[in-house]
C-alpha cells in the first residue's frame, strides 16, 4: 500500500486544481458562517438559536469543493486515460481505491479540520456583538464545552464521508459531470424535499435517509429530543451512503475495463 498511496499522493499534490479545492473548502465555511452568525441577534429576553449550528452554517457549502476534489480525483484520470496507466503499473485495483480513499479523506480531513475551526472561531468573535451574551442564556463557545466539541468533530468526520461518497460514485459513473451532478443531487434535493411534503410521517422518513440532512445533525446542541435521528445516528446514515458509494465503485473497477 506504501507505494499505492504515495502515487495517489503524487497525482493529487501535482494537479493545480486540488489546492485551489483546499482552499476553497477553508474560505467558503468561514466565509458563510460568518456571514450567517453576523444576521442573527439574540435579544435580551432570549433567543432559541443554536449558536454551534449557526457557527457551522459554512459546512453545507464547503461541502461542493470538497464534492469536486473528490469527484476529480477519479474522473481526471479516466477523462485523460492515465487510469490505464495507473493499472498497468498496480494491477490490485482494490488497492488503487483504497489509497486513493486514504489520500482524499487525509486532504480533507485536514482543510476540514482548519475550515471547521475558523467558522467557529468566527462564531465566537462576532455572536457576542448580536446579543450572544452569558447574560442573554448564550455562553460563549468554547470546545471546552462536550456537545460543541462533538458537533466540531462531526462536521469534520460528515466532510470526509462526503468526500468517500463523491470518490465512490466518481468511480461508479467514470464521468466527472455526471457524478458532480449525482452527488449534488443526493446531498442537495432531498434536504428540500421534506419541506415540501405535508405529511409529517413522510417528512421526518425523507429526513432521516437525506446524507446532508441526517449528517448535519451532528452539529446540534440544542433540542436535541426534536430531531428525527440523534447526532450520531445521523452521521452514521451519511456514512452508510458513503459505504454503499464506494462498495458499488470497487466493484465496476473491478468487474469493467478501463
Amino acid at each position: 500500500m506504501r507505494r499505492h498511496l504515495r502515487a495517489e499522493w503524487t497525482k493529487l499534490r501535482t494537479v493545480a486544481d486540488t489546492g485551489r479545492l483546499l482552499t476553497a473548502v477553508v474560505a467558503l465555511s468561514v466565509a458563510v458562517s460568518a456571514a450567517a452568525a453576523a444576521t442573527v441577534s439574540c435579544p435580551p429576553a432570549g433567543c432559541a438559536y443554536d449558536a454551534v449550528k449557526i457557527s457551522l452554517m459554512g459546512v453545507q457549502v464547503a461541502q461542493a469543493a470538497v464534492v469536486i476534489l473528490a469527484v476529480l480525483a477519479v474522473g481526471g484520470e479516466y477523462g485523460t486515460g492515465m487510469i490505464r496507466l495507473t493499472l498497468a503499473a498496480m494491477p490490485r485495483r482494490t488497492a488503487v481505491l483504497a489509497a486513493k480513499a486514504a489520500v482524499v479523506t487525509g486532504l480533507t480531513l485536514v482543510s476540514g479540520s482548519v475550515a471547521v475551526l475558523g467558522s467557529l472561531l468566527a462564531g465566537r468573535l462576532i455572536l457576542p456583538g448580536n446579543g450572544f451574551v452569558p447574560a442573554h442564556g448564550q455562553p460563549p463557545l468554547s470546545l471546552a464545552d462536550g456537545p460543541t466539541l462533538r458537533a466540531v468533530a462531526g462536521s469534520v468526520l460528515y466532510l470526509a464521508l462526503i468526500a468517500l461518497l463523491g470518490l465512490g460514485v466518481g468511480m461508479v459513473l467514470r464521468d466527472s459531470a455526471a457524478a458532480l451532478g449525482v452527488v449534488f443531487g443526493l446531498l442537495y434535493v432531498p434536504a428540500v424535499v421534506p419541506a415540501l411534503v405535508a405529511d409529517p410521517d413522510w417528512q421526518r422518513l425523507l429526513w432521516q435517509v437525506s446524507p446532508m440532512n441526517a449528517g448535519l445533525a451532528v452539529q446540534a446542541t440544542t433540542s436535541l429530543s426534536t430531531l428525527p435521528l440523534g447526532p450520531w445516528a445521523g452521521l452514521g446514515v451519511t456514512a452508510c451512503w458513503a459505504a454503499v458509494a464506494l462498495l458499488c465503485g470497487g466493484l465496476v473497477l473491478r468487474l469493467r475495463d478501463a
